[in-house]
């Protein structure tokens, strides 16, 4: 029937979800006083969730995120720039 691999696109909503929860996050750090960059990469790493503040729920939403796929997709943004 078909020869080839067909390649089919769409607006991956995993991507947009972690980006509306990364933009949140960095967001509550941010009104807290911490440096947002420092902390997301120390959660990022450790998966000690008190690296993140629960002001404006940040902790919570950001230990929804499969931190493997987090990280696949922070490195897919920056290579495809």
């Amino acid at each position: 029937m078909f020869e080839g691999t067909r390649k089919f696109s769409v607006v991956d909503e995993d991507s947009l979800e972690m980006k509306k929860v990364l933009t949140t996050v960095y967001d509550a750090l941010r009104e807290k006083g911490y440096n947002p960059i420092n902390q997301i990469v120390g959660y990022i790493l450790s998966e000690d969730p008190t690296y993140i503040t629960n002001h404006m729920g940040a902790r919570s939403l950001i230990c929804k995120l499969d931190r493997d796929e987090l990280l696949q997709e922070l490195v897919r943004k920056y290579l495809a720039d």
